[in-house]
């Protein structure tokens, strides 16, 4: 199940993220504290969509470090709570 739209700031959260390169994925694992969890709109242009641009899943994590990292989540990203 996934807990993408039960984030809440201030949660600690283990992120997982997949690249697919050929046959196989690049993967990383990292954890942090959530700062903010919403859909931002980029510069890109996308017809039939809310102000015709394209809106992505992000989120904002602090690092152990003080590390800000904003994260944008697709279907190769995993989101779990610590």
């Amino acid at each position: 199940m996934s807990v993408r739209h039960e984030l809440e700031p201030g949660q600690r959260v283990r992120i997982t993220q997949q690249i697919p390169k050929g046959d196989s994925y690049l993967t990383t694992t990292f954890e942090g504290t959530v700062v903010r969890h919403e859909q931002q709109k980029t510069g890109s242009w996308y017809a039939h969509s809310r102000d015709k641009k394209l809106w992505l899943d992000r989120l904002e994590l602090t690092m152990d470090d003080g590390e800000q990292r904003v994260i944008n989540l697709d279907q190769y990203t995993r989101v779990e709570r610590v």
